[in-house]
């Protein structure tokens, strides 16, 4: 295919991306046929994918929204992936325009594509880091001039734990960054698991592999583990249509099929 004009050099156009295929999951236009073959193979497998990317967004815009109303003015997005409608910034200073946001993601596309969407926006900023490397994360200069970590901050982590496997330890990263946050911090977060539909994520985790960006669904009990340290708001870890909904008609009888646990945490 020729190579659209906005794709950085380094860009490899042939390999699939985590970010990239999540962006066309959300109606996004900027993805390449490789993002979207991976897309539609899990697709076949779980008809319900793009739902359910869909189901964590719309948790993502009730989240930011709460935290603003708690009175949190700035936050972090990790992973926060190729920007499509409902960007953190955009909620959030819909209700104060002076709310600052750093968003970091390792993807280059969803990096560039941040950029040129803030271009303009003082208060907003994006760092490509890997989030396995909190330290690097947090003693970001870009970071460091935007936010003062003594104050609290929304830590968003929405859809991206299950691209961290067990062995480079999620829970001491998420931990990690937790210590270093001031009380009255929340964080935000949204994780896959197979505890609805087992045998349809086995073969997902296979599709997930195969494309070179493996996938670690996890239980409950380990979802809640993330929030050591923080203190469950209303109404606790629940499927993620499930938080907060804004009206009755915006949950359906089978709210577990968005295969995806969510929860905001206060540190105290």
């Amino acid at each position: 295919m020729d190579r659209p004009t906005w794709v950085p050099e380094d860009v490899d156009i042939d390999r699939p991306s985590a970010a990239r295929s999540y962006d066309y999951l959300l109606g996004g236009s900027h993805n390449f046929a490789v993002d979207r073959e991976v897309a539609h193979q899990g697709m076949q497998l779980m008809p319900d994918v793009a739902m359910q990317a869909q189901a964590n967004r719309a948790f993502l815009y009730r989240a930011v929204r709460f935290m603003v109303e708690s009175g949190v003015r700035q936050f972090i997005d990790l992973g926060s992936g190729v920007p499509t409608v409902g960007n953190v910034h955009e909620v959030a200073q819909r209700l104060d325009p002076q709310a600052r946001v750093v968003y970091v993601d390792i993807d280059p596309v969803a990096v560039a594509h941040s950029r040129a969407i803030l271009t303009g926006n003082q208060f907003a900023t994006v760092i490509q880091e890997d989030l396995r490397v909190p330290d690097a994360i947090i003693a970001h200069p870009e970071l460091r001039r935007l936010l003062d970590l003594s104050q609290p901050v929304g830590l968003l982590l929405v859809a991206i734990l299950h691209a961290v496997p067990d062995r480079d330890d999620p829970f001491g990263i998420v931990h990690h960054l937790r210590d270093d946050l001031a009380s009255g911090s929340y964080l935000g977060l949204g994780h896959a698991t197979a505890d609805s539909l087992p045998e349809v994520w086995e073969r997902m985790v296979q599709v997930s592999v195969d494309a070179g960006y493996p996938v670690t669904p996890r239980t409950r009990p380990q979802v809640e583990r993330f929030f050591d340290g923080f203190e469950l708001v209303e109404p606790g870890l629940v499927w993620a249509p499930l938080w907060r909904p804004e009206h009755p008609d915006d949950v359906d009888d089978n709210p577990e099929r968005a295969c995806n646990y969510v929860g905001v945490g206060r540190k105290p």
